[in-house]
């Protein structure tokens, strides 16, 4: 297993909205993507978070990487969005040590596939134990304001996991 982290577009562009993805650097040094992955980042648009991306794609510590063998997706693919379907294959090839994704159908597949995963509240709650934020509370409210669905149950257990019920 490497120490690469691969991230689908969700996390990506929650945390960019509101001004967190910076978090993703601190926390794990480099962010690897597939190319369906930043073509759903929406660079050079006038989404909010596009400038960021674009910024952290420009500084190199979000990396695009080709899936050489297209091949390796097509069964997810029936399943999942590329974006999924991509950002699944290439965790499985780079051997990452972390899938980046929020989706509950794409969470499951890649936990099928041997593939280890956390979202953003899982991101949250590592930036809190590594004292890179204070509290999870106030930017799961943000990141819900900002229009990230994050189920009632999760919201409520990773409040309770980081102490702040």
């Amino acid at each position: 297993m490497s120490g690469e982290v691969v991230a689908d577009a969700g996390p990506l562009i929650g945390l960019a909205r509101i001004g967190q993805l910076d978090l993703l650097r601190r926390l794990y040094g480099r962010v690897v993507v597939p190319p369906a992955v930043e073509s759903e980042l929406a660079i050079g648009s006038d989404r909010p978070g596009a400038k960021a991306l674009e910024g952290a794609i420009r500084a190199g510590w979000i990396a695009v990487d080709t899936l050489a063998d297209a091949g390796a997706f097509q069964d997810l693919l029936m399943l999942l969005g590329a974006g999924e379907a991509e950002a699944i294959a290439l965790a499985q090839r780079r051997r990452a040590r972390l899938l980046l994704v929020d989706d509950a159908r794409g969470r499951r597949i890649a936990r099928s596939r041997g593939v280890p995963v956390a979202g953003v509240a899982g991101v949250l709650l590592a930036a809190k134990i590594r004292q890179e934020v204070e509290a999870v509370g106030p930017i799961l409210r943000e990141l819900a304001a900002a229009g990230y669905r994050l189920a009632p149950r999760l919201l409520a257990q990773v409040l309770a996991t980081a102490g702040e019920e």
